[in-house]
């Protein structure tokens, strides 16, 4: 028995030297950390800020009648293009009862004055050719049977007005019929056939029977923040991303920057509106969402790395080029314009270069603990 422990003992000892052993050589021996290597490149640089809002047309119209009544017929349908003077709609109208009985009763007594008018000229008028009146008190009876005759007229399109929206004497009918007031699209025609429409006057803004407008020349309007807005002014260039349309990017010019802020959910926020300059072929529809990328400056094809390959001792900004296979040395350089991911290198480098990531080292094998 004592022989047995002597040799478990011993047994313990022998493992737990050969453990130690194991462990220290272990450590000493951790494979090398290995470290990404990126070339610089050539691609243009654009500091910008973004600003959100929708595509409209620069100026918008909409048609409303000059008469109230019901649409009979409608002529276009959205989407149609018109040329100004083009008709939209035709409007019967429904004549006022009050109105329409003032009107008769006005045509009656201008008859019944007429009638009376020309009694007393018929009755005065043998008197004047006999010289029994003088051409003076003659010419009072001519000139009231004249103004019964322009009361009459007067009275009758009045009463025609009232009935159809037009007179005779106008030969046309341009009350009744609508039409376009400018070139363009229709964009909207919110009536159908048969709906009451009110005129627009003093009192009402009148109902609107369509809206037009130019889409060849329209606009981004957006908002930016106040933190931007001081960034920005006329004339830079806009690149918009219209979310209805993949893959394309339109560009614009910035024409106006409202001089007053106006609070958003509690951020202020400043109206921007831009110029867009469309390409033969390219078409918006009125009220795309989009979101512009202003370029606050630019640089095309210059010499770039990604910022996240520099590294900074105080002042200076440095990268580490590979020598050799892992060997790095230390290089100044100096840098330019920014995006936010890749940064103009002026200096200090060449394409042909192999620039250290210092974020990618691997740690290819660790001794156990």
């Amino acid at each position: 028995m004592k022989r047995f422990l002597v040799i478990l003992t011993l047994l313990v000892i022998v493992g737990g030297l050969l453990w130690t052993g194991y462990y220290l050589y272990s450590r000493d021996h951790v494979k090398p950390i290995v470290y990404e290597v990126q070339q610089p490149f050539v691609s243009d640089i654009l500091k910008k800020t973004v600003a959100t809002g929708s595509v409209v047309p620069r100026k918008e119209v909409t048609v409303k009648p000059q008469v109230s009544g019901i649409i009979t017929k409608l002529f276009v349908e959205p989407g149609d293009i018109v040329k100004k003077g083009d008709l939209i709609a035709t409007i019967e109208i429904i004549p006022d009862v009050v109105n329409l009985n003032n009107a008769e009763n006005r045509l009656n007594r201008a008859r019944i004055s007429l009638e009376n008018a020309q009694r007393d000229f018929d009755r005065n008028a043998p008197l004047a050719k006999d010289g029994v009146i003088s051409p003076a008190n003659f010419q009072q009876f001519e000139i009231a049977i004249s103004n019964a005759r322009e009361e009459l007229s007067a009275a009758e399109d009045n009463l025609e007005l009232i009935r159809k929206g037009s007179t005779k004497k106008s030969g046309k009918t341009g009350n009744t019929n609508v039409r376009a007031i400018i070139a363009g699209m229709v964009l909207d025609v919110p009536v159908e056939e048969g709906n009451s429409v009110i005129e627009a006057n003093t009192f009402n803004e009148g109902t609107t029977i369509a809206s037009l407008a130019d889409m060849k020349d329209v606009i981004f309007e957006g908002q930016v923040d106040e933190s931007e807005v001081g960034k920005i002014k006329v004339g830079m260039e806009l690149l918009l991303t219209v979310g209805a349309i993949e893959d394309e990017k339109f560009s614009a010019e910035l024409e106006y920057i409202s001089p007053k802020g106006v609070d958003t959910n509690g951020a202020i926020q400043f109206q921007i509106r831009a110029a867009l300059k469309l390409k033969p072929g390219q078409f918006l529809r009125a009220g795309y969402s989009a979101n512009a990328d202003i370029v606050l400056d630019r640089h095309d094809q210059v010499l770039a790395i990604p910022e996240s390959l520099l590294q900074f001792s105080g002042d200076s900004v440095f990268v580490e080029v590979e020598t050799k296979d892992q060997v790095f040395e230390r290089r100044l350089i100096q840098t330019g314009l920014s995006d936010g991911v890749n940064i103009e290198i002026k200096s200090g480098l060449s394409a042909a270069d192999r620039v250290k990531n210092p974020n990618s080292g691997l740690l290819e094998g660790v001794a156990a603990e």
